[in-house]
């Protein structure tokens, strides 16, 4: 008997479902906000295609300074939104939320890259649209480039690369590439990852205590259907333990933040041994927020843990 092609071949739960006939159903829609003047903070914003072919944009941020005290230069934020490589958007609300508070309180300019998700563009392409952007910003350089914000506005000798979650990841691997390959006139001061999605075929720390294996079985899935022609769990792309470049990253400082309660948690920390074993040479600051599940400050950006982190990510910025 010949199955239906509506029949559910993969599922990452909260995440896709694809069926027999090749359809894909993401089982989270983002909730779209257009950009503008942020009511509460005075944070302006605007959406800015940087890669024509592709159609691929970025969300940019100035803060209410910018109209008080014109021409002077702030640091830049360069910011990747997690979602597994799969879901989520820059104009999401609960990135757009986030971006403007980071960038009021700290007081910096901001591009939030929306790169193109998996598996409709399966890794590497979100790679390769977030060193796009990256690419683009060099093109500020000499104050003539395409977009006037970051003309105007951005200090490209003060630089710093962010993530959540699958965008942690990318951030990592934007540092690492910056590296070796740093766009002319650009500076990286320093990388923040909130909650960096990694994971390996071997299990670290105490994840064998905790992570049952059909949760193990579902990160496998995730991965594989995020990057179908990886060479597997132990890709330099999802675990950091096999890449020799990790000693490379360009920026003299980083801070990682972990959840206490998120299943991402001992990755987090195992990051943390390889960097400060890789023979980097930066400050390596690291961040637990107990009792805290998985970007618990997207989702309740007014707790105490949650201000807390945005005034780490103000004096990291700032060297305050």
């Amino acid at each position: 008997m010949e199955s239906s092609t509506n029949e559910i071949i993969k599922e990452i739960p909260g995440i896709i479902r694809i069926f027999e006939d090749g359809r894909i159903h993401k089982l989270q829609v983002p909730d779209i906000v257009p950009a503008g003047v942020d009511p509460s903070s005075g944070v302006n914003s605007k959406d800015v295609v940087f890669s024509p072919q592709n159609n691929v944009f970025a969300r940019l941020y100035v803060p209410k300074t910018t109209t008080i005290i014109p021409h002077h230069k702030l640091p830049l934020l360069i910011f990747y939104h997690g979602g597994g490589f799969m879901i989520e958007s820059a104009k999401s609300s609960l990135y757009h939320n986030f971006l403007n508070l980071v960038v009021s309180e700290s007081n910096v300019v901001a591009v939030s890259v929306d790169y193109r998700l998996a598996p409709e563009f399966p890794l590497p392409i979100a790679y390769e649209d977030s060193w796009e952007a990256i690419k683009w910003v060099a093109e500020h350089v000499n104050g003539n480039g395409p977009e006037p914000w970051l003309n105007e506005y951005a200090d490209l000798q003060n630089i710093f690369l962010a993530g959540d979650s699958a965008g942690g990841n990318i951030a990592h691997h934007m540092a690492i590439r910056v590296g070796s390959d740093t766009p002319a006139g650009l500076r990286f001061q320093g990388v923040i990852l909130f909650h960096p999605y990694f994971w390996g075929k071997e299990r670290v720390g105490k994840e064998s205590d905790f992570l049952e294996p059909r949760l193990i079985a579902l990160f496998n899935d995730a991965w594989a259907v995020a990057h179908p022609g990886s060479s597997g769990l132990d890709d330099p792309l999802i675990n950091p333990g096999i890449d020799p470049k990790i000693s490379g990253m360009g920026c003299s400082k980083m801070m990682v933040f972990i959840g206490g309660n998120d299943l991402m948690r001992e990755r987090g920390l195992y990051y943390k041994d390889l960097v400060e074993k890789s023979g980097w040479k930066g400050d390596l600051e690291v961040v637990e927020d107990e009792g805290e599940e998985h970007v618990f400050f997207l989702f309740n950006p007014s707790c105490a843990n949650a201000c807390s982190l945005r005034t780490r990510i103000c004096k990291f910025i700032n060297n305050a």
